[in-house]
């Protein structure tokens, strides 16, 4: 695991605030709120990018994607126990046709209910549900910050019900998802934490010792702070902390255990005995808000983001007017890239307005003489000139998703 400083220096300082806005990847405007930025778009290619990752990897996983809505009836947080016990962090219920309805803070109701739609057997466990869906945060204008704290949050989010047989097993899965996409998006964890009840009532009671000696199981030989006073009101979490370049830490991923909700929405599932059983709810995030997810990439790449999420995937640089019409050419066979033609001003200078692109071909005369692409690297190297197909078929290959 990477030591907090270490953290620091490899995201070198870059603060996805400022860098966001000079990459045109988002904005805000005091019309629309702080805390609610925008997405441009090649913030929006990003996004996009990020969010398609997730759900090809949670489908390899076994995961089934839903949708639910971003309101609900406050008697449903009343029954999650959000409004008792999480509601300074709610926006106001808004009386809709004599009824109360708030604006979700978490999706984890709604997917009890989608569980809850039809009856269960316990050949259907583990079932996986997973969502991109939107949650909104009453935060204080105080902590909000760029993309890292806002009030409009998109999270990813799944949430497994499974037998107390198979919460370990899913929980263990689940961290092991989070790591390898780590490392497929180039992000260190600052640390893990065990996060755990503190004193005070915001927790509901239930069987916590149960949860925490899964969860401590799951961490096994990782190194992690147990940290009191952490934990989500309804059970203890394994959050996985990241850093920006100043070394402030947040939760960007988490693995949750919870007896409550199934209890509080009395979901049940029929075992093999005929009988039925309560289900065990397992919460988990691989990147958590995409927000925070985006600006944290920002921050660790510098804006050179990886080849597959980059905005622009290959460059096209003619030397002159006269190589416009070959560039156009290649440019129409780039189906399945990210391409732009850069035709104003001198090579040198549009080779470094193009730094952070993955791909650079400089299209000279000998180039279109032979139908070739001499394709230059973002680190600076050059790679042999090849047959345009060849070349564009190398750069697909390279920019799938991991």
């Amino acid at each position: 695991m990477a030591s907090r400083s270490a953290v620091h220096r490899e995201s070198t300082m870059h603060d996805h605030r400022k860098l966001g806005r000079e990459l045109g990847l988002f904005g805000t405007d005091p019309l629309i709120g702080a805390g609610l930025p925008y997405w441009l778009p090649d913030g929006a290619i990003v996004r996009h990018g990020l969010e398609e990752y997730v759900r090809d990897l949670e489908r390899r996983a076994g995961y089934r994607h839903v949708h639910s809505p971003v309101l609900g009836k406050r008697e449903l947080y009343e029954i999650s126990g959000h409004w008792s016990l999480y509601r300074d962090d709610m926006y106001p219920p808004m009386d809709v046709g004599g009824e109360q309805l708030v604006l979700r803070p978490s999706l984890c109701p709604h997917h009890a209910l989608i569980y809850r739609s039809s009856g269960r057997s316990y050949r259907e466990l583990p079932l996986r549900l997973a969502e991109i869906g939107g949650m909104y945060r009453s935060e204080l204008s105080g902590v909000l910050g760029g993309l890292s704290r806002v009030r409009a949050i998109q999270l990813n989010d799944a949430h497994v019900f499974c037998t107390l047989d198979q919460v370990e097993a899913e929980a263990a899965a689940a961290l092991a998802l989070i790591r390898r996409t780590y490392d497929a998006l180039g992000i260190h964890p600052a640390r893990y934490r065990l996060s755990l009840p503190g004193p005070g009532g915001k927790y509901v009671s239930g069987n916590w010792d149960a949860a925490v000696a899964i969860l401590r199981s799951v961490l096994g030989d990782l190194p992690y702070d147990a940290v009191e006073g952490e934990a989500a009101f309804y059970g203890p979490k394994i959050d996985v902390q990241i850093a920006d370049g100043a070394g402030r830490e947040s939760t960007l991923s988490t693995v949750q255990v919870d007896f409550h909700q199934p209890a509080q929405f009395g979901l049940e599932y029929v075992g093999a005995d005929g009988a039925k059983h309560r289900p065990v709810m397992v919460h988990r995030s691989i990147i958590g808000s995409v927000e925070r997810a985006v600006a944290q990439l920002i921050e660790v790449h510098g804006g050179a983001f990886p080849a597959w999420l980059a905005p622009v995937q290959l460059r096209l640089l003619p030397v002159s007017a006269a190589q416009l019409p070959y560039a156009r050419e290649v440019l129409d066979r780039c189906g399945g890239l990210r391409a732009e033609i850069a035709s104003e001003g001198s090579l040198g200078a549009r080779i470094r307005d193009g730094r952070l692109v993955p791909y650079q071909a400089v299209l000279g005369p000998q180039e279109v003489a032979a139908g070739q692409l001499s394709v230059r690297l973002r680190d600076g190297r050059r790679l042999d000139a090849q047959p345009a197909e060849d070349a564009l078929a190398s750069i697909r290959e390279a920019v799938k998703l991991p």
